[in-house]
């Protein structure tokens, strides 16, 4: 981690389940200090007890900032002297969005818009923004508001040099077993004896864990350039599937899956790379780079110029990449330390 040594990284929506796993992933290295700026003052008090209690040693490292990124003097307030920003504040909850939808432009658009131009005026070094496989190709409030947030990221990203302040955006899809996603909402309703509840059976999300969503901030931290979106290559799974394996973990029953119908908003699949990224997307391995369109506002040579080569990628959407069976997605479920918690405590 010799990159944060002795760094100050601040951490937007920081009590969220992403904030919680940066925490437990750098509390313990040699990281100088960690904000966590939000709105929210219980889940703040929340978080400092529970990191006392389990990190005492190093917990004073973590310092709190009650803010709110749709006030861009609280944000200020918190920017003095930090080195790095993860901007993880959002409205997620796609129903949510879809009835207030001028809420979720204020705090996914106009937010990240305060974010970036006081992470810009306090000179912070490097910027990374969280973003969804709903932005593309987005059908409701919350993805296209994501969607928006990362033209303004892009556009923003081209006002200042990169070696000033770097901005990135990653994009990402489901994350297994946080705050309000609906594996905890199915061990509720086993241990209730009521039904788990889906809405589709066909309907494929892709699924990583926690550590993996950080472990791609960090690869775009390291790796991208100013204005770039950045794509962890994921698998997926139906929700048949996932349904599937959360019974056989928690002693549930299959035949009493549910089938509930889609909700406000919701797609079949979801996708992380469009086709029309596709047409400049960088093949790392495990990952995809979209470059910044660096071209100007010079409209008068689009007449006259383009592009003749484009990639051979296509669109990659939670329907043609790796599907996982029942024991694969089992396999990833304990993996994680929420699972094994919830399976200890019978």
């Amino acid at each position: 981690m010799g990159l944060f040594t002795n760094k100050t990284l601040l951490i937007t929506g920081g009590t969220g389940s992403f904030g919680n796993a940066v925490l437990n992933r750098f509390l313990k290295t040699d990281i100088g200090e960690i904000r966590i700026f939000s709105r929210d003052e219980k889940k703040q008090d929340d978080m400092r007890h529970d990191f006392q209690v389990r990190m005492p040693e190093v917990a004073e490292k973590i310092k709190f900032y009650i803010g709110d990124v749709r006030d861009i003097q609280s944000v200020r307030n918190a920017m003095h002297g930090v080195d790095y920003i993860f901007h993880a504040a959002a409205l997620k909850q796609v129903p949510s969005c879809e009835f207030f939808p001028i809420e979720a432009v204020k705090t996914n658009v106009l937010g990240t818009e305060n974010v970036l131009t006081a992470a810009i005026e306090a000179g912070v070094k490097n910027v990374v923004c969280l973003s969804t496989d709903k932005a593309a190709y987005p059908v409701n409030a919350m993805g296209t508001s994501k969607a928006m947030m990362e033209k303004v990221i892009v556009a923003k990203s081209r006002t200042v040099s990169p070696d000033k302040t770097k901005i990135c955006c990653t994009r990402y899809g489901n994350v297994m077993c946080s705050r309000g996603s609906v594996i905890p909402l199915w061990i509720d309703q086993i241990r209730a004896g009521a039904p788990i509840t889906i809405t589709d059976p066909t309907m494929t999300r892709f699924i990583m864990s926690l550590d993996e969503a950080v472990d791609l901030v960090l690869f775009a931290f390291e790796n991208g350039e100013s204005g770039d979106i950045l794509v962890q290559k994921a698998p997926a799974c139906t929700i048949k599937t996932q349904a599937e394996a959360v019974c056989d973990l928690f002693s549930g029953d299959r035949e009493k899956i549910k089938i509930i119908g889609i909700r406000h908003g919701e797609k079949m699949y979801e996708t992380l790379l469009t086709n029309e990224e596709c047409a400049n997307a960088i093949d790392m391995g495990n990952f995809y780079r979209v470059p910044c369109d660096k071209r100007g506002l010079n409209y008068d040579k689009y007449f006259k110029e383009g592009d003749t080569e484009r990639n051979t990628l296509t669109e990659f959407n939670s329907h043609n990449t790796e599907l996982l069976d029942v024991e694969q997605v089992k396999d990833k479920l304990f993996a994680l330390a929420y699972i094994k918690e919830e399976i200890s405590k019978g």
